[in-house]
């Protein structure tokens, strides 16, 4: 059973061979305002993926053929932004841990309670929402607005790093070294100040 992604704000991929599941899945998540598609199997869901954009992916661990974990490597892969969420039973929670260590944002056991699945899929969205936002704050250079030193935050937490020079900044960070001269306005702006220029003489 497909519906069409992207309809709402949110778009979320669910993967699971248990067609129950699937359609329940489907109806809780539509339910709470997000958009939903549901494949039966990691195959699908894979070239899915490669088809459409997702924000999220809902997948059961343990699959035929292709697992939730080759699904959650492949979305990864495919998105390194994108949220993984693994849908797992209780005997299999050593294994849900171990994708945990392998790039999974969450998981959720089966059967699972309506609330704890709205909890886990806004607490998922919304630190991916923070990361992009942290993302457009890494790639904003800072410049003095008096000084017109530049923060390096090379390597370092953004808003950590030292003030340097552009000509610092420069060396430092792509191994190049500032030739100083004059542009044409500038040039032209120099020499009309020069012409103007009245030198004090002392007797």
């Amino acid at each position: 059973m497909m519906a069409e992604a992207g309809r709402w704000r949110k778009s979320i991929l669910v993967v699971d061979d248990e067609e129950i599941i699937r359609r329940t899945l489907l109806r809780d998540i539509e339910e709470m305002g997000y958009g939903a598609t549901a494949v039966g199997d990691g195959e699908t869901a894979l070239a899915v993926l490669q088809e459409h954009y997702y924000d999220l992916v809902l997948t059961d661990l343990r699959m035929e053929g292709i697992s939730g974990l080759e699904v959650l490597k492949g979305a990864k892969a495919r998105s390194p932004e994108i949220g993984v969420i693994i849908l797992t039973g209780f005997g299999d929670i050593s294994s849900a841990i171990e994708a945990l260590r392998s790039g999974a944002d969450d998981y959720l056991l089966k059967p699972y309670v309506y609330e704890d699945l709205a909890l886990r899929l806004g607490n998922c969205l919304e630190k991916q929402e923070m990361k992009k936002r942290l993302k457009v704050y890494e790639d904003i250079l800072s410049i003095c607005s008096v000084c017109k030193k530049i923060r390096n935050d090379t390597g370092q937490e953004p808003g950590s790093g030292d003030w340097v020079s552009i000509d610092e900044y420069m060396r430092r960070a792509a191994g190049l070294r500032m030739s100083h001269g004059y542009c044409p306005v500038c040039y032209e702006k120099f020499m009309r100040d020069m012409e103007t220029f009245t030198p004090v003489c002392k007797e």
